[in-house]
């Protein structure tokens, strides 16, 4: 998930695939302008952000 968030954050490919509804607001605003996919890279990287139902991500 760390790659898919680093190469297409900015599409919020990333959060579709983790089961979050709000993944086209990152897509309308590329990512608000980057911040919200730095964000949610650190958060991935430091295991702070998990699947939409509560499972960890793991791998």
């Amino acid at each position: 998930m760390i790659i898919i968030c680093w190469l297409a954050g900015t599409l919020g490919i990333h959060r579709m695939m983790m089961g979050y509804s709000n993944w086209w607001l990152m897509l309308l605003t590329a990512g608000g302008c980057g911040i919200w996919t730095l964000i949610d890279l650190i958060n991935i990287i430091t295991g702070k952000m998990g699947m939409e139902d509560g499972r960890p991500l793991e791998g």
